[in-house]
């Protein structure tokens, strides 16, 4: 008998629910056993599509947006494409505010998805005019009918992974995991899955990763935000020139420092070896697990679940560019352009 027809009512019915993918060639040699949680798996290719529904479905069961609405929001990249995927589906407008950090590639795939997207400076505090806090800040004002999602401050940001990352990883790991590695950002991610998987088991070891230039290592160990942390770095989505509220310092044990060259190799080193096509900040998290390797973090029963946010193809013009790499002075005795060439039959 025919089962008739099989399809979801649209592409937010596929958001979570990403596969656990066991690693292999990129920790060879490493004690225990390594396992991605693959985000790219999600419609937009990234984990920001969990918050970017689950905050605006929230709104929307509080009141707090109905018709015609304007969504705003201060954004890397990722996170700006979830809404306006999500906003073009439940059919609001959508405006973003972006670092200048952020790809050409993420900047047009935002312009693609119907946002008007503002390009800010990345090298500015985060109190200047034109950084993209206050920007978005100020087209919220000046945008009668509008709604700033506001992620690095929102509290939803942190639950829709307490909801759905914390316990997808506690199921698909039959309770065995014993660390968890993720960038912080905004900290929504790691702060809402650590914080389900500490009420599991609090014996669970949450390592956040950060970049160099970024202020969260040093304040999880002091307390305090010290300004001369601060300095331009490349990577995106990873680290903060402020403290955001959805960061919860509290259930993460640890943070580990990345430099934007090792991450942007070790992406690249990730998707030859693996066969997944990861982005920045995936690399980022593997670089970080390579350091936590050397200082014997893990061991022979150790279980490690790294969260790996997005795709590679939002990178295409930085790390998987043997150009941009070259322009960054990536390229050393250790680290060689890619000798596999185009070649062109005429």
């Amino acid at each position: 008998m025919a089962k008739g027809i099989q399809a979801v009512p649209n592409l937010l019915a596929l958001v979570g629910d990403t596969p656990l993918v066991q690693l292999n060639k990129i920790v060879d040699g490493f004690e225990g056993a390594y396992f991605a949680k693959w985000e790219a798996y999600n419609p937009g290719h990234s984990n920001k599509d969990r918050i970017a529904l689950h905050i605006i479905e929230e709104a929307e069961r509080q009141g707090l947006i109905k018709d015609k609405m304007t969504i705003i929001e201060t954004t890397s990249g990722n996170t700006g494409f979830s809404l306006a995927m999500v906003s073009m589906i439940k059919g609001y407008d959508c405006i973003l505010a972006v670092s200048s950090k952020s790809s050409e590639d993420k900047i047009n795939m935002l312009r693609s998805m119907g946002a008007k997207v503002y390009v800010c400076p990345a090298n500015v505090k985060a109190d200047d005019p034109r950084s993209y806090y206050q920007v978005a800040k100020r087209l919220h004002e000046e945008t009668n009918n509008s709604i700033y999602i506001n992620q690095y401050f929102n509290e939803l940001n942190t639950l829709a992974h307490y909801k759905s990352t914390g316990p997808e990883i506690w199921e698909q790991t039959n309770g065995e995991i014993t660390h968890l590695v993720a960038c912080s950002g905004t900290g929504g991610t790691i702060s809402g899955t650590a914080r389900y998987l500490k009420e599991q088991n609090p014996n669970i070891r949450i390592i956040g990763v950060d970049a160099y230039g970024s202020v969260l290592k040093k304040y999880h160990e002091t307390q305090e935000l010290d300004p001369k942390e601060i300095y331009p770095y490349r990577i995106e989505g990873l680290g903060k020139n402020l403290i955001p509220t959805a960061t919860d310092f509290d259930v993460i044990d640890k943070f580990v420092k990345v430099t934007d060259e090792e991450s942007a190799h070790t992406a690249r080193e990730t998707t030859k070896k693996e066969g997944m096509f990861v982005g920045y900040t995936c690399g980022a998290v593997v670089q970080a697990m390579k350091q936590l390797q050397a200082e014997n973090e893990f061991d022979k029963n150790s279980k490690v679940v790294a969260i790996f946010p997005d795709h590679g193809s939002r990178y295409m013009s930085k790390i998987y560019s043997d150009r941009w790499m070259k322009e960054q002075g990536f390229f050393d005795s250790d680290h060689v352009e890619d000798p596999k060439k185009v070649e062109y039959i005429q």
